[in-house]
């Protein structure tokens, strides 16, 4: 595979890092910048808005991500996806202040008709 056959939109569904019964669904937008690195767009329960940039290798996708959370505090951290076809991200993720016990977990399924 190579970088161009990742990018498109994905319904998501995965546990959080702090709960593996935490689950939440969303949709995931991925694009390239001039530079061919990846630009991607989470929109998770409908109601939280998260952006990231990162890079793709050897069917390896890593997204350094950020999100505005309660009081407006800025939340960061790292998400990275096997590739397992251009269809099928399986990926974990870990946010800077979360619980180091545990890792957040995430599946990508392609949207074929997107509707947006």
């Amino acid at each position: 595979m190579n970088i161009e056959d990742v990018i498109g939109h994905f319904e998501i569904i995965g546990s959080n890092q702090d709960a593996e019964d935490d689950s939440y669904k969303g949709t995931l937008s991925l694009s390239l910048d001039r530079n061919k690195r990846i630009k991607a767009r989470w929109f998770i329960n409908n109601e939280q808005l998260q952006t990231g940039s990162g890079f793709f290798r050897d069917n390896i996708l890593v997204i350094n991500f950020k999100y505005q959370g309660e009081d407006d505090k800025i939340f960061k951290g790292v998400v990275v996806y096997r590739c397992l076809s251009k269809d099928l991200l399986d990926g974990f993720w870990s946010e800077k202040h979360g619980n180091p016990l545990y890792l957040g977990k995430e599946r990508a399924f392609r949207i074929t008709n997107p509707s947006n």
